[in-house]
């Protein structure tokens, strides 16, 4: 009896620790499912909220309440490169549609977005992240924090031929395509050198249309 009670004990032990372990592994997986789905929760967002952006200002390129201050489109663009676009528009003063600022206010705007490098990003434990600087006309520099990894510009000539680098003469410029890419940047496993694309959320806008610039 004594042995049989002595075994049954230990037999419990063993069965409710593999009872434990099971439990915490459990565990463990729902965290890290949760930590996971979170994270591509705010990339998706950031990237919603990012292209959102982008897409409203771009298409507006060349655009002015007061036609006649823009009225030749092709100088509309006044840098394309690689990682940086300047060009000209005319900012909303609302974006409440029924507010007639929201067509802007009649003064021609200039806008920059630039890209900077990897090795400035260092508050987050992403190697591959990079700020978004906005600039409008010669006020502060906005600096976004986004995840952003890949911010490129491809520029198309009215042939729908694409203009090589460097782009000395930026009238020549009729369609672009814009490529974004943002991480996470602070990743559950933090695998970002072993798997880097597993965190990535990519864009690509194929020939964004800016009827303004087709109109010449």
């Amino acid at each position: 009896m004594g042995s049989s009670s002595l075994m049954d004990i230990v037999g419990s032990f063993i069965v409710g620790g593999a009872l434990i372990v099971m439990a915490l592994r459990l565990n463990a997986q729902a965290a890290e499912s949760t930590a996971i789905h979170g994270g591509s929760y705010i990339l998706q967002r950031n990237m919603t909220a990012l292209i959102d952006i982008l897409e409203f200002e771009f298409r507006k390129i060349g655009y002015c309440k007061d036609w006649k201050k823009v009225a030749d489109p092709t100088k509309s663009i006044r840098v394309a490169e690689l990682n940086r676009i300047r060009f000209l528009t005319d900012i909303p003063t609302s974006t409440n549609p029924n507010n007639v600022g929201f067509y802007g206010d009649g003064n021609v705007d200039s806008i920059t977005y630039w890209v900077g490098p990897a090795s400035e990003l260092t508050s987050t434990p992403n190697p591959f992240d990079k700020y978004l600087y906005r600039q409008v006309n010669n006020g502060t520099t906005e600096k976004l924090n986004l995840g952003l990894t890949q911010f490129q510009f491809s520029y198309f000539d009215a042939m729908n031929d694409p203009l090589p680098f460097p782009i000395t003469d930026a009238r020549k410029v009729y369609l672009m395509q814009v490529s974004v890419a943002v991480q996470t940047a602070m990743p559950y496993k933090q695998e970002y050198v072993k798997d880097s694309s597993a965190y990535d959320v990519f864009w690509k806008q194929i020939r964004l249309v800016t009827k303004n610039l087709k109109n010449r």
